[in-house]
């Protein structure tokens, strides 16, 4: 495994934090427009997605990239996670790893 530069875990309120700095995010796809996904992070904000490939309305993705400013990602890796996914844990997660327990994360 690469650690060389690792990914934050972010939702949509974290992002902002991130801004410059390699991020990882769950999204829900709601659209994709002009070369760009418009999806809703973990904890409801509204998130657009650059450089993903198109992906089905609904869906989960896994979004690894640089954080272009507080509602964008310019994305470098995305795994579609398919149409379930718990958002409330992977909310929580973000919530730990940029909480009391930052020191567990990379």
């Amino acid at each position: 495994m690469d650690t060389s530069s690792p990914a934050v875990f972010v939702n949509g309120e974290l992002l902002k934090l991130y801004v410059g700095r390699r991020v990882r995010a769950l999204v829900q796809v709601m659209r994709n427009e002009g070369g760009a996904m418009m999806g809703q992070s973990t904890d409801g904000h509204q998130l657009t997605i650059r450089g993903s490939q198109p992906l089905p309305k609904s869906h989960f993705v896994e979004v690894i990239g640089i954080a272009d400013n507080s509602q964008s990602i310019r994305a470098e890796i995305c795994t579609d996670f398919g149409e379930t996914c718990d958002i409330t844990a992977y909310n929580r997660v973000c919530q730990l790893a940029n909480g009391e327990f930052k020191s567990l994360f990379l």
